[in-house]
């Protein structure tokens, strides 16, 4: 299995997105939008204070009858963020989502953010693993060199 840190430098696009607790959900979705992400982080300053995804705009805008336009993003952004560290694996990263339900996790190294991998990433990662392992497998059963 890769490290989180080979993911981040595999990723087509590095750039990690983020917003203010006070902008709008409507500011949110539309960034997200512009970059084709499902997530922003949401910084005050240097500190990650949480997480808006496309379900938080589901969940607690769409489906409760509020509006994005009015609704800041600290109304309904996530505040308790968990992130891993650059030396954890991908599976790692797959067992953590997989127990908290989540989509996309910060990197952080020493307080430092480093990046973001998103579960699409980490599936990505685990295709392209399989994928060589069956070119290794099928090289040895046919008897070819490398």
């Amino acid at each position: 299995m890769k490290s989180v840190t080979s993911i981040l430098k595999s990723k087509a696009d590095p750039g990690v997105y983020s917003i203010t607790p006070t902008a709008s959900v409507f500011d949110a979705l539309k960034l997200m939008g512009d970059k084709n992400i499902g997530s922003l982080l949401v910084m005050e300053g240097a500190a990650i204070v949480g997480i808006i995804t496309e379900r938080d705009y589901a969940r607690k805008i769409a489906l409760v009858g509020r509006t994005s336009l009015q609704t800041s993003v600290r109304e309904v952004m996530t505040s308790a963020v968990r992130y891993v560290r650059p030396d954890e694996t991908s599976e790692q990263c797959m067992a953590l989502m997989t127990k908290y339900r989540l989509r996309h996790l910060p990197v952080m190294d020493d307080g430092k953010l480093l990046g973001i991998i998103s579960i699409g990433d980490l599936v990505k990662d685990i295709i392209s693993e399989q994928q060589f392992i069956i070119e290794q497998l099928e090289r040895y059963i046919t008897g070819e060199r490398g």
